[in-house]
């Protein structure tokens, strides 16, 4: 097997609200979520259709208050992850109906179509279509 990046993780405030946004306001779908203690699951979201390719976002609930210090701002302000698609109409049009907050708005760039948007928590994303 080739090396590959596998899984990301992101911090939480809520399991379940992170999931509801992800799910309903990104399009993503849920991989797995298992209940390793009381408080820890292992939950695992990828963007629906992505079939195994790419990284999967792991939801890491912050378990105390120097995690919680650093959620929505894992990267000290700058764009954290990059949402590829195939449609950037569709993807903008959605990232509209369902509220999600545009940072910048979208541009045409040398590597393609570009907008920015932040998660419930305010990390920062790029939507790009390539060229």
């Amino acid at each position: 097997m080739e090396r590959m990046i596998g899984q990301i993780s992101i911090l939480v405030k809520d399991y379940d609200e992170a999931l509801k946004f992800y799910i309903n306001n990104l399009g993503f779908e849920l991989i797995e979520d298992t209940q390793l203690t009381p408080e820890k699951r292992w939950v695992v979201i990828a963007p629906k259709n992505s079939d195994g390719r790419g990284c999967n976002l792991l939801l890491a609930k912050a378990s105390n208050s120097l995690q919680e210090n650093f959620i929505g701002n894992q990267t000290g302000g700058r764009v954290f992850l990059f949402l590829y698609t195939d449609d950037f109409k569709r993807d903008h049009d959605q990232l509209i109906k369902n509220e999600v907050k545009i940072v910048r708005p979208p541009s045409q760039e040398a590597y393609g179509q570009v907008l920015v948007f932040s998660d419930l928590y305010g990390n920062l994303w790029d939507l790009i279509q390539p060229k």
